[in-house]
């Protein structure tokens, strides 16, 4: 099993979206607050592929499920 560590910029990265601490900042609060009943997956302003890549790793649980978490409360406050 692999132990990888990701970052908040890392996940940006994945989901092709810019990856600095400045657009990732100017994401947030363009896209927040995000209601509570919406999961951070299901949110409008995914396409399709990001939206189904967040899904995934909060399915099976994986390498980047704890950041789409973090994400998602990011987005929620």
């Amino acid at each position: 099993m692999e132990n990888s560590i990701h970052r908040l910029c890392d996940l940006f990265g994945q989901l092709g979206l810019p990856d600095d601490v400045a657009s990732i900042e100017r994401f947030i609060l363009t896209h927040r607050p995000l209601h509570n009943a919406v999961h951070v997956a299901d949110a409008p302003f995914w396409t399709t592929s990001q939206a189904q890549f967040l899904r995934e790793e909060i399915g099976k649980d994986g390498d980047w499920a704890e950041l789409v978490d973090i994400l998602g409360s990011l987005l929620s406050k």
